[in-house]
């Protein structure tokens, strides 16, 4: 018997361990969406069409001006390229991109570079779902940080995964629980744990407060937008003037080259307006406008917000402490305070008068009417998070 035990033991593989730590691999993978997210192809379509305003430019000098053309030409190659370079770096890096959570650490391997981050430190996660494929998404890790002097952001990305719901859950030790499929069109309520339940649902009521720019960031936005929007204005203003100009030196107006000059510098009034236009949305017209789609669970052992494809999720053992501040007219602002390792009472995100507001979910319900019953409920003792 003793030598039957002795030859399967020596037939079972040895289970996988990563070469850093030295740890079991409890999961490995690959991103399942190559491809540059959608800032980044923003970034590239503004480049490539820099580079068309620009080359506009240089054939109308190389051809009325008979001047030099070449710095222009280069300029509108180096924007082109930076556009292409836009678009297909991402696609390198993460076409060589791995994925790897072991029994205390979540590693991502970008070919010689590695991010890492503790199990055990991560506060909360985001889930991205990408819009094209609903069964994949990227996966972000924050971990709690010190909050005043010491404060610094922390956090990993798993970019195109498939089904980062089930990844996340595998990240939190919950995979025995956790749904065995994970889509974006399903309800958050019916991609719960096996043995989890609501206790306590809300919406952010609607204010024309939530329009209203709050924080350096969004100020800095609205100046930016302001000077592009006055410096879009003021070609606006000379551009017929000086198309007239050039027509009256002999420039006929049905002629090509007039053409490719009113083009360029229509192009760039567009591109200015265009960008201000995103600018101030993003500033003040997005945060209240996905209100309308926000909405806050907490369950027997999480607590999960939703906004239309992005997801936060959040254990209930990582809360310190529960604030409310109110806001007016009946309603609170609950900030939750979390706890991680050697960072007590840190990510307050608002409750130590943060008042900015950034792009993505934040551990905080907004505008809330039942804020007294849901810190009654947070300040209770959680389920364990793995019970079965």
């Amino acid at each position: 018997v003793n030598r039957a035990r002795a030859r399967s033991r020596r037939e079972v593989p040895p289970l996988p361990r990563d070469s850093l730590f030295g740890e079991r691999i409890v999961w490995a993978g690959r991103p399942a969406v190559i491809r540059p997210s959608a800032f980044q192809r923003s970034l590239a379509f503004v480049s490539f069409f820099a580079a068309a305003i620009t080359l506009c430019f240089a054939l109308v000098v190389a051809l009325v001006l008979k001047a030099d053309f070449v710095p222009l030409f280069f300029f509108a190659f180096w924007c082109a390229a930076l556009g292409l370079g836009i678009l297909q770096v991402p696609r390198i890096v993460l076409a060589r991109a791995r994925y790897v959570v072991t029994d205390q650490h979540v590693i991502a391997i970008y070919g010689p570079l590695r991010r890492t981050i503790e199990r055990k430190s991560i506060g909360f996660a985001r889930i991205y779902w990408d819009a094209s494929q609903p069964d994949a998404g990227d996966v972000e890790l924050v971990r709690a940080v010190p909050t005043g002097a010491l404060r610094r952001r922390l956090m990993l990305r798993l970019m195109g995964v498939k089904a980062p719901d089930r990844v996340w859950a595998i990240v939190r030790g919950a995979e025995q629980v956790a749904p065995p499929r994970a889509a974006a069109d399903r309800p958050l309520t019916q991609r719960l744990d096996v043995d989890e339940r609501v206790v306590w649902s809300a919406q952010p009521r609607q204010e024309l407060k939530r329009y209203i720019p709050r924080g350096q960031r969004e100020w800095a936005l609205l100046a930016i937008a302001g000077a592009l929007l006055a410096g879009g204005a003021r070609m606006a203003m000379g551009a017929f003037p000086t198309l007239r100009r050039v027509h009256e030196g002999g420039l006929q107006v049905s002629s090509l080259t007039f053409a490719v000059l009113a083009f360029g510098m229509g192009s760039t009034i567009l591109l200015l307006v265009g960008i201000a236009c995103y600018l101030v949305y993003d500033a003040i017209i997005r945060s209240g406008y996905l209100a309308n789609y926000t909405r806050y669970l907490v369950t027997n052992k999480r607590v999960l917000i939703q906004r239309r494809s992005e997801e936060l999720h959040l254990d209930r053992q990582k809360i310190y402490d529960v604030i409310e501040a109110p806001k007016g007219d009946g309603l609170h602002d609950v900030f939750l305070v979390l706890d991680g390792p050697r960072a007590r009472a840190v990510a307050a995100s608002g409750a130590f008068g943060e008042i900015s507001r950034g792009p993505h979910l934040r551990p905080v319900f907004e505008a809330v009417e039942d804020a007294e019953g849901v810190t009654r409920i947070l300040r209770t003792r959680p389920e364990l998070p793995h019970a079965a």
